[in-house]
């Protein structure tokens, strides 16, 4: 059955879904839209309680989606000593950058290179270091957070395939996240050098960051963006960007900076703030 799910994504024209997914997520229509909250929530379980709003106060789907919660349901751990998941989902891997390359799956792999969409130079930087991916499933909270405090250096906007990037694609589709769209964002900071890729997928209308940006989701050339001397400084926690349906992160850290928590392993669950590593640099 994976097999088929995986041949059938390679058939059908992604970008064109996911283009009309994004016009009808952002419909206004209150019936559409509020048939779309209600039928979403029950079938995937998503928390209401947690959410700062009812259902006929969204604007559209995608308001929905992308949904603040209520002041305190993420309380933050101590970023003095941690840091911070970006966002709720799954662990889906994690370990140390080798050769230049990140697992993706068992017998996978891509390379820092690729998914950040930098020269040989910058990727570098990251050998020897730390990576973990993050994917958020359809119910989760999908605003990203900043995983510690950093100010951004810069960004670089990749277009590419829409696969899906639930654990069965990841599984069977060479370089799936180095394949995908996504928005590679570098920071510095008390930590370093590191990295927040936001990751695209199949039905995902958007990436957008809290920043002011000249990228268009679904383009088909990259875009670079260098913000030195912009002094865009984030906070541990903060919030750097959302999805429009989606989709996965991925953390990079350079060598010596952080120690994953030893209990953390592929599908174990997060929640946007709790502590993932332990800040050692």
């Amino acid at each position: 059955m994976s097999d088929l799910f995986i041949a059938l994504q390679h058939l059908v024209p992604q970008h064109a879904l996911s283009r009309l997914a994004g016009r009808i997520a952002a419909s206004q229509t209150p019936w559409l839209r509020d048939r779309l909250i209600r039928r979403f929530a029950a079938a995937y379980g998503v928390d209401l309680s947690e959410a700062a709003r009812g259902i006929g106060e969204y604007a559209s789907f995608n308001d929905f989606f992308t949904r603040e919660l209520k002041p305190g349901a993420r309380p933050l751990a101590d970023a003095a000593q941690f840091i911070l998941s970006p966002a709720d989902g799954a662990v889906s891997q994690l370990g140390p950058v080798s050769g230049g390359r990140i697992i993706q799956a068992k017998g996978r792999d891509y390379s820092v290179a690729e998914i950040l969409g930098c020269g040989a130079e910058e990727a570098a930087r990251f050998e020897g270091g730390s990576f973990m991916t993050i994917y958020l499933s359809p119910k989760d909270y999908h605003r990203v957070h900043m995983p510690a405090a950093g100010t951004l250096a810069k960004t670089s906007y990749i277009p590419g395939h829409l696969f899906s990037v639930n654990t069965a694609t990841a599984a069977g589709v060479d370089r799936l996240f180095a394949r995908n769209e996504r928005l590679s964002c570098r920071f510095d900071g008390p930590d370093g050098h590191f990295a927040s890729i936001m990751v695209g997928a199949m039905i995902v209308a958007g990436i957008d960051t809290v920043w002011p940006n000249t990228f268009r989701t679904h383009a088909s050339a990259p875009v670079h963006e260098d913000f030195a001397g912009q002094d865009r400084r984030f906070a541990a926690g903060d919030e750097m960007g959302r999805f429009y349906l989606g989709s996965t992160v991925v953390l990079l850290f350079e060598p010596g900076r952080v120690a994953w928590r030893e209990d953390l392993v592929p599908a174990a669950p997060l929640r946007m703030g709790e502590a993932i590593a332990r800040r050692i640099g």
